[in-house]
């Protein structure tokens, strides 16, 4: 499956703003992640660190590839040395809290909780997976699951019947193939907030987010491209 492939550039490693794959590539693959699927101007980010990520943040560069990722750059992007002093010229507040005693399901965890200028928050989990691969494994209070390494479509709605026959009937409509679709909901019970998340081997137009929005228990549509 493909989860379990290891190619030779997981071996290696990917081009990168060094020194850890894990610590300082994954890290801000993780954060340029959780900043694509977080609307609106970015005012303030707290990372929040367990496990091994807790231990050697500040030796492994973990903070400032962090807080470069959730700035918009990419995990090869030289400014990340400078992500600290960039930040405060964007007006965009950091913290870094090491949590040692939770318990989480794997070494290098981050929480980023993150604000814009209208007060809205969002909360994503990452793991970094090791030769820069990662995986989101939560948003907000709901359990989620993807990795980035598809075009991702990301949509929030309510758990309503007919909701996701009109997403797919738009991926259709564009002739876009789906790899893989998973439905994450909060509680058992349906009518609650639920996550879609699609993983396309297509490129996902932009027209495709307001088409999704129109649908009446469609309530954000996010979109993370390779």
């Amino acid at each position: 499956m493909r989860k379990n492939y290891i190619g030779l550039f997981d071996v290696i490693g990917p081009v990168m703003v060094g020194p850890s794959s894990s610590h300082t590539s994954g890290a801000a693959s993780i954060a340029w992640m959780a900043r694509q699927i977080f609307t609106g101007t970015l005012v303030k980010a707290d990372f929040t660190l367990y496990g091994s990520f807790a231990d050697t943040y500040k030796g492994h560069g973990t903070d400032r590839a962090l807080v470069g990722g959730i700035l918009g750059y990419r995990s090869d992007d030289v400014r990340i040395r400078r992500s600290f002093e960039l930040a405060r010229e964007a007006g965009v507040m950091f913290s870094f809290t090491a949590d040692r005693s939770t318990e989480v399901s794997h070494p290098n965890t981050v929480d980023i909780l993150m604000e814009n200028t209208e007060g809205h928050t969002l909360l994503v989990r990452g793991e970094s997976l090791g030769g820069g691969r990662v995986r989101i494994t939560r948003m907000n209070d709901i359990r989620v699951e993807f990795t980035g390494e598809y075009s991702t479509l990301i949509v929030g709605h309510r758990d309503e019947a007919g909701t996701l026959a009109y997403i797919t009937s738009r991926l259709a409509n564009h002739e876009i193939n789906i790899a893989h679709m998973k439905l994450f909901r909060k509680g058992k019970k349906r009518g609650g907030h639920a996550f879609a998340v699609i993983e396309a081997d297509d490129f996902l137009p932009e027209e495709l987010a307001d088409e999704l929005m129109s649908y009446p228990t469609i309530e954000s549509v996010d979109v993370i491209e390779l």
